[in-house]
């Protein structure tokens, strides 16, 4: 290739960039201190992405009392632990939702449904026919997660609304943080009977 050629013409360099200096860190937003700031803190609740920056010895007096759910009653706790279990995204019942299956036009549909099915023996319906009632018990069976809600409330399988919801009552006034001097076991108790009461309410039984 000759030196003069056409195609030298073309080529394009890039220029070799300068180094950018360095930026110093910035300075620890702890009160009266003027060390550098390298460790991040979040700031907290409605907050969240937003951080101080702390030295090291700032940054762990920090996350000693730190507390996500300051200023929330105890109410609204419940219900946050409530939806982290769905990641805070609305959740429905699986089937027809309550306003639909409650409403009159449900019931004269499935009135008439049932009217249309030939059943002699009243395995549909109970208390008709020949037979001596549905061929299947009504209670179905419980769910690991039910059975290990009922055995923390301290209740039977067969507890009405009524009793588990005077049963967490009970509970979460007996072992409430307030009535126990900050107790680390109590306080465990008192999520699990939480958690356990909420679940139940999820699935229906109170």
């Amino acid at each position: 290739m000759r030196l003069d050629s056409k195609y030298f013409d073309r080529i394009r360099t890039r220029r070799k960039r300068e180094p950018e200096a360095e930026q110093a860190p910035p300075t620890c937003q702890w009160d009266g201190c003027d060390k550098k700031g390298t460790h991040r803190a979040p700031v907290g609740r409605n907050a969240e992405g937003q951080f101080f920056l702390f030295c090291f010895e700032h940054v762990k007096e920090y996350n000693k009392g730190y507390n996500y759910f300051s200023g929330l009653s105890d109410g609204e706790i419940a219900r946050y632990q409530k939806e982290a279990i769905t990641g805070h995204r609305p959740t429905w019942t699986v089937g027809v939702n309550k306003a639909a299956r409650n409403s009159p036009l449900h019931s004269d549909v499935r009135s008439g449904s049932y009217a249309r099915v030939r059943d002699p023996f009243g395995f549909v319906k109970e208390g008709q026919g020949p037979g001596r009632g549905p061929r299947f018990p009504q209670e179905r069976k419980l769910k690991t997660l039910e059975a290990k809600a009922f055995d923390t409330m301290g209740l039977g399988a067969n507890a009405s609304g009524p009793e588990i919801k005077s049963r967490y009552k009970e509970l979460v006034k007996k072992h409430h943080p307030d009535a126990n001097g900050g107790d680390r076991g109590s306080e465990e108790r008192f999520r699990a009977v939480i958690q356990a009461y909420q679940l139940l309410k999820q699935n229906g039984f109170c």
